[in-house]
């Protein structure tokens, strides 16, 4: 099976050993991704703000892997503080209310930046073994 993977340029990416994205097969798992752009936190005290930004980047990152969020069977999101679960349901649902994927939402002690209020990770599967 091919193996297709998809690198954000993150300085963790080389460092932990790990890529954004990656295709094997008719299965794509997208890695957890923040709110982080070019070494800055996106949306800082936003968790609405936050998710969007999140669900902007795995989704350029499924198309370059050829699928898009129509293709997203589960998300989970580990979040910093659950009482604002309301706000990232919000976002969430604005990409995925017609799609409708399962869905877990876990509060964790915290992210690799103070600031980052929420983490995202999903997996998709398209209906071809392209």
């Amino acid at each position: 099976m091919s193996r297709k993977q998809v690198f954000t340029g993150s300085p963790w990416e080389p460092v932990v050993g790990y890529c954004r994205a990656i295709r094997v097969g008719n299965r794509i798992e997208v890695a957890g991704t923040t709110a982080m752009k070019d070494g800055e936190v996106i949306g800082v005290g936003n968790p609405y703000e936050q998710t969007k930004f999140i669900l902007q980047t795995i989704e350029m990152a499924l198309a370059e892997l050829g699928a898009d969020l129509t293709h997203v069977v589960r998300t989970r999101m580990f979040v910093t503080d659950i009482s604002r679960w309301e706000e990232i349901g919000k976002a969430h649902g604005e990409f995925f209310r017609d799609i409708q994927p399962v869905a877990t939402m876990v509060e964790v002690k915290a992210l690799i930046d103070p600031q980052l209020m929420i983490e995202i990770e999903v997996e998709a599967v398209l209906e071809s073994l392209d």
